[in-house]
């Protein structure tokens, strides 16, 4: 299997009200698609700032689809918008951040007024709208964070995991999705090199020749985050076993005749991803197509390895690209670039 299989169409969200933050983002009109051609959901409501992403995102759907769908315009800096959005809700999928981190490392206070108290102000309004499940998109980069955006990301997932205990006595649950960079999505590397190609590029940029990153399709990410949303109790961290790949390889397999020329690590850039520590290695269970981190803080108590549970990781264990054990090839690469658009299409 050269590709993660998550099967989300089998979560049972029929008749739900589904808010998605961020979500006239790549994430977000992904996750709005699936939920609309698998789960009949009662309505879903597009929560983002942007009037113009929600123009266009309109503009896409049919007749039928837009009866269940609800542009909202608002941020989630803004706490009595936020609070307002989620009115009805039932589950709430928080994509909306600043991700892009030079941009961050130049802009702090915005990728903070986002990320962080942004991340807040989604548990105070979940919390208050007596939403039933929150799950927070996280990120590689949260890990032994380098960066602004990593750190900001850091504080987001304590904040959700933290989350639960502010909601004790409501039926509020908050959880955590952590997975690599996904392939061709908007910003990201592939759609960078395709235009460079597109403008006859002679050579395509690397930093490091050695780097290597964890890859998801987008596709995959929300169905791992959809089976999430069906199986979290409070406070866990879901981190997917996904395929690692080198730079190089995926340059060769974009375009086997280019050269590369190597330019240097950028500030706030790593050789190497990093998704789970050997810190939370304790409370890390393996549970076959995905690791749990489970909360330190006692939420609830999972099954233990008497009971029958999934079984906790070993002494010392990570998990980073470097160290994986499952690799995608050129030829891999190759074939799942076929599946995915340039940007635009």
């Amino acid at each position: 299997m050269t590709q993660p299989v998550f099967d989300g169409s089998q979560v049972v969200l029929e008749g739900k009200s589904i808010l998605i933050t961020g979500g006239t983002g790549s994430f977000g009109k992904q996750m709005l698609k699936q939920l609309l051609e698998h789960h009949n959901p009662k309505r879903v409501s597009v929560f983002a700032r942007g009037e113009y992403n929600h123009f266009l995102l309109q503009s896409s759907l049919t007749e039928e689809q837009l009866r269940k769908v609800r542009f909202f315009v608002g941020d989630v800096r803004d706490l009595d918008r936020t609070v307002m959005a989620m009115r009805g809700i039932d589950v709430v999928i928080h994509a909306a951040a600043q991700k892009q981190v030079p941009l961050a490392e130049y802009n702090p206070f915005e990728c903070i007024r986002t990320n962080v108290i942004g991340a807040e102000n989604v548990v105070q309004a979940a919390i208050r709208a007596d939403v039933s499940k929150v799950i927070a998109l996280s990120t590689d980069k949260a890990v032994n964070p380098i960066n602004l955006y990593g750190a900001s990301k850091l504080a987001s997932d304590k904040i959700f995991v933290a989350a639960n205990a502010l909601a004790a006595g409501t039926k509020t649950r908050f959880s955590v999705v952590r997975y690599g960079n996904v392939l061709g999505s908007r910003g990201s590397v592939i759609p960078f090199f395709r235009k460079l190609l597109k403008e006859g590029a002679t050579e395509l940029p690397v930093t490091d020749d050695r780097m290597t990153r964890f890859w998801i399709t987008l596709e995959q990410a929300v169905a791992f985050t959809i089976t999430c949303i069906d199986t979290m109790q409070g406070g866990e961290i879901f981190v997917p076993k996904i395929p690692s790949m080198r730079i190089t390889d995926l340059v060769e397999a974009l375009a086997p005749d280019v050269a590369t020329k190597i330019v240097g690590i950028r500030p706030g850039e790593k050789l190497h991803e990093l998704m789970i520590t050997e810190h939370n290695a304790p409370t890390t269970r393996d549970t076959g197509d995905r690791y749990i981190i489970e909360p330190e803080w006692n939420f609830w108590s999972g099954p233990t390895d008497e009971d029958g549970g999934y079984p906790l990781v070993s002494e010392g264990f990570e998990y980073t690209s470097d160290q994986n054990d499952w690799w995608m090839t050129v030829d891999d690469l190759r074939e799942t670039l076929k599946s995915i658009p340039y940007e635009g299409e």
